[in-house]
């Protein structure tokens, strides 16, 4: 903006700027000092009185009626020039609507008050020349709007790139997506530890409200879940839901495994008919833990050291025995069970045949004297009618801790 002024020559000139909007009665201000005008301003001169204003970078925002004011020696002395200089910035400007549902349509307009002749318009997002689309229309059509087209939207023509539109942000609104849930805890998730759970989504508006559930069953509404105190009974599949004025969304399921000691540890019997001194009864330990357990350990009351390893153990005395079930969080005993292994009563006989010699064998419980043996082969005789031989001998062994009496007949 060129501007010229004369004075009287008995008069000298102090000062002298550009101010924008002269109010009477006001005193004007150096258009250097005014707001947002920093470093754009630059005042050309000459000995012939020329006083010009150079303006960069103008926006239209820079529309305002420009003075020259001049200051002289004398405090009465003080000239504004007005009406001055009229500012009018022709732009390019971004129509959009401010916003728009993801699914709908919308149409971007770049709208320039020049008079153009066949421009081509230059559409910029976000970042100019990060994105650019370059059209003879001055819109840009956005059939299905979705989240990935929000942003800030620019324009300019062709030839004249370096004086692009300012931007205009486009925002889109959009149900929860992505949504996900993650697991704090301290290493693995044992038995009385703390886990929270926080529920993640992209949205726009905001995740307005959450809801916590395990299998179907709702737990909580908030971002996060916590379990101040795991128990066992907090095992389970839990997924989140997000919702906002625009729809829902839920999470994944993920599982909640809660490992835990040996717990309910037992012992059962297993056998099959009376339970008689020389025959074997077989023990099993059964627990739950997570993970299974590592190592069974069996012992006898009033025996200072274990007797048996594994899941069951045959015992093959009488006794009160238990079981110890340990895996890596630690371990736990059964109650003791009492094992009775109990002494027949009476004669059991059993005979076979070998070499030409009758044998026939007498279970009996303790050690017989010579009366009670010779007392026996009458008995057996008596059962044998058939075989008039009389009673050889008797012999007595030990076979699998029984005694046993071996009675020979001759063939």
């Amino acid at each position: 903006m060129n501007g010229t002024y004369t004075h009287p020559t008995r008069l000298t000139v102090k000062n002298r700027f550009w101010s924008i909007n002269p109010v009477p009665g006001k005193q004007p201000t150096d258009l250097r000092n005014e707001s947002g005008y920093s470093g754009r301003v630059e005042y050309l001169r000459d000995e012939q009185k020329h006083f010009s204003l150079r303006l960069s970078d103008v926006k239209k925002t820079d529309e305002h009626v420009y003075c020259i004011r001049v200051i002289t020696n004398e405090d009465k002395e003080r000239w504004l020039g007005f009406p001055g200089v009229t500012l009018t910035v022709t732009d390019l400007q971004v129509i959009a609507p401010a916003e728009v549902t993801e699914g709908q349509s919308a149409v971007l307009t770049c709208k320039t008050t020049c008079s153009l002749t066949d421009p081509t318009f230059i559409w910029y997002k976000n970042i100019p020349g990060l994105t650019t689309k370059t059209t003879k229309s001055n819109e840009v059509h956005l059939q299905r709007v979705s989240s990935e087209d929000a942003g800030s939207y620019s324009c300019a023509v062709r030839g004249y790139e370096h004086l692009p539109s300012p931007a205009q942000t486009l925002s889109v609104r959009y149900p929860p997506k992505n949504v996900s849930v993650s697991i704090s805890s301290s290493g693995e998730i044992v038995e009385g530890s703390s886990v929270t759970m926080t529920c993640s989504s992209d949205a726009n508006p905001p995740v307005k409200n959450y809801n916590w559930f395990k299998g179907t069953t709702s737990v909580g509404n908030e971002k996060t879940y916590n379990i101040s105190k795991i128990s066992t009974e907090d095992s389970g599949e839990y997924k989140c839901k997000c919702s906002n004025e625009v729809g829902h969304q839920d999470s994944i399921s993920v599982a909640l495994n809660v490992l835990y000691p040996p717990k309910n540890v037992s012992v059962s019997i297993n056998s099959s008919g009376e339970i008689v001194e020389g025959s074997s009864v077989t023990l099993t330990c059964s627990s739950d833990a997570n993970p299974p357990v590592e190592n069974y350990t069996w012992f006898k009351e009033k025996e200072s050291s274990p007797v048996g390893s594994g899941q069951s153990y045959r015992a093959l005395q009488s006794g009160q025995y238990y079981c110890e079930a340990q895996n890596k969080h630690g371990s736990e005993r059964s109650a003791a069970v009492s094992v009775t292994l109990n002494v027949r009563s009476g004669a059991d006989v059993g005979m076979s045949r070998r070499s030409g010699v009758q044998s026939v064998f007498q279970f009996i419980p303790k050690v017989f004297s010579g009366v009670e043996v010779r007392a026996l082969c009458r008995t057996l005789e008596f059962f044998h009618s058939n075989l008039h031989t009389p009673c050889l001998h008797g012999a007595r062994f030990v076979h699998r801790g029984i005694v046993m009496l071996e009675q020979i007949w001759a063939s």
